[in-house]
């Protein structure tokens, strides 16, 4: 009895323990009373930095009221603090009738917010928490003397890049403009393409340190709402340190780790971003970065390009068709050549057969070693291409090509066919509009040139079956991964393989968006009537 007591008294202590400490902290988050101890307790948390300016000013005829201004020197717009807020308080507001006002024993912070302030965004704030996220946001910071509250003013005017044509994502006929670093500069470059009030863009903190801002924009009344909440659960499981990049984000968020092809999509381009919501996607932006994720997605995403919507249909289709069979050359070119040269040689004319003997006549490597040297050869030369300064790094990696290819041959380590192979192969990689899919070619090559050196075509065949189930068993956010193809939906190939005019794509995807499936009702151009009188 005396033991089950202590142990109730234990657990009683410890509650009260744990209660008591709670509220202490939460006592010690609360805003003080006096003005010094706040400027004290942010200086102090800030460890005296630099770059924080603090203005203590009198307010009010008498200059009674002590008051203070925080803000962060280079995210907030300082000439905006001097003009909307210091002028405001110290030369215009004693100078009128409110101030009487404040005499009379009004609600000072209530007068301030509700008659003085020339500020577009003012919050209140009561916790040290939100005051230090606002003030190194850029945000200004005013407290009074006599009150445990504040205000946040909206002030943020950092520098950043502007708006410029994307590099990675060019187009011949169509915007040059690309997304920036400032989240607030991509979320107004989707709003000029789409002025709809079914927009909505909800925003989030992500990062423990970085508190960095994640916005979620998609169209209500188009987007499938289950997909919505997944996103919004998948984005509140994150618990980390930072995000510096979208790419932390799409690790995090995404279905399927150990796989090749990307299950998420990114772009650089607001006109991609608008086309993808318009068929009820949902649209990832994070601040700090012009990369905007785009869920869910399928295959065929990584394959079309924004030009594709700009041309006529015939000549989209053309360049569509080109797009497939440089992807069947970049995966299978090296593993066909390995193939056929080792085990299916009677597949060959005779007379090539001849010409590739004589080349491999004094090679003293199998083509399946000749062609991992040739591709790793070219893959350190890409990378070295990326990584040096621009001004000389395309000069080195065409002329470290050339030597690389001609000296290899003249020395008879690698045969004049297998360099043809490689460059052609390499040149193919470059035609995928999406660079994450390039990549993912790029790697399963490798495993492809293995199979084909252990078991010719047959392990070809082997090889790109497994690639297909694989591909059918993805799923982005619920969406299967080779949709349209599989499952089969027999109306949306009109804007797979091939695409098909303008008015005839008069649906949306319906396993992404699965109500208002209808966009438009456009009916097909017909010719004007001869009115020549012939």
């Amino acid at each position: 009895m005396k033991f089950l007591n202590k142990m109730i008294m234990r657990i009683f202590t410890g509650t009260s323990q744990g209660q008591s400490d709670s509220s202490k902290e939460t006592h010690q988050n609360q805003v003080k009373t006096k003005l010094q101890d706040n400027i004290q307790h942010i200086k102090k948390t800030l460890g005296n930095s630099t770059d924080l300016i603090v203005r203590e000013i009198r307010i009010g005829t008498d200059k009674q009221i002590k008051a203070a201004i925080f803000y962060t020197d280079g995210l907030a717009d300082a000439k905006s603090v001097q003009n909307f807020i210091m002028e405001t308080l110290m030369i215009n507001f004693p100078n009128s009738n409110l101030d009487k006002m404040l005499t009379s024993g009004q609600d000072s912070f209530q007068i301030l917010k509700n008659h003085i302030l020339t500020v577009g965004e003012v919050k209140d704030v009561y916790e040290f928490d939100s005051l230090f996220t606002s003030l190194l946001s850029g945000d200004a910071i005013l407290l009074l003397d006599g009150y445990t509250q504040g205000f946040t003013l909206g002030m943020r005017g950092w520098k950043d890049r502007g708006v410029t044509e994307t590099s990675t994502e060019t187009v011949i006929r169509g915007p040059k403009e690309g997304f920036t670093e400032n989240l607030r500069t991509n979320t107004a470059l989707i709003r000029r393409k789409i002025k709809d009030p079914h927009l909505w863009l909800e925003s989030k903190e992500i990062g423990r340190v970085t508190k960095t801002s994640v916005g979620i924009m998609y169209i209500k009344g188009i987007v499938n709402d289950k997909v919505v909440q997944e996103v919004h659960t998948r984005l509140d499981r994150i618990d980390i340190d930072g995000i510096l990049e979208s790419g932390y984000i799409e690790e995090l968020i995404e279905d399927e780790t150990y796989t090749p092809f990307p299950t998420i999509y990114h772009t650089e381009r607001p006109d991609v971003v608008a086309a993808d919501l318009l068929e009820g996607k949902i649209a990832i932006l994070v601040d700090g970065t012009p990369i905007v994720l785009v869920v869910p997605i399928t295959l065929m995403s990584f394959i079309q390009a924004a030009e594709d919507y700009y041309q006529r249909a015939d000549i989209s289709t053309l360049i569509r068709m080109l797009r497939f069979l440089s992807i069947f050359i970049s995966l299978l070119g090296p593993s066909l050549y390995i193939a056929i040269t080792t085990f299916h040689q009677e597949m060959l004319p005779t007379l090539l057969l001849i010409s590739l003997a004589a080349q491999r006549e004094g090679v003293p490597f199998p083509a399946f070693i000749e062609a991992v040297m040739m591709e790793v050869s070219f893959e350190i030369l890409r990378e070295a291409s990326i990584r040096m300064p621009k001004a000389i790094a395309q000069s080195i990696s065409i002329v470290g090509t050339l030597v690389i290819g001609t000296a290899a041959v003249e020395a008879g380590i690698i045969s004049a066919a297998m360099v043809i192979v490689i460059a052609i192969t390499a040149v193919s990689s470059f035609v995928l509009p999406s660079f994450d899919l390039s990549m993912t070619i790029r790697m399963l090559r490798f495993p492809m040139m293995m199979l084909a050196a252990s078991f010719g075509l047959f392990g070809i065949i082997i090889g790109v079956i497994a690639i297909v189930l694989h591909l059918c068993s993805l799923r982005s956010f619920g969406v299967p991964y080779m949709s349209p193809f599989a499952p089969f939906i027999l109306e949306e190939h009109k804007d797979s393989i091939i695409r098909m005019p303008r008015w005839a794509m008069f649906s949306r995807p319906r396993l992404i968006s699965r109500k208002n499936i209808i966009r438009e009702q456009s009916a097909p151009p017909e010719k004007p009537q001869d009115k020549t009188g012939g």
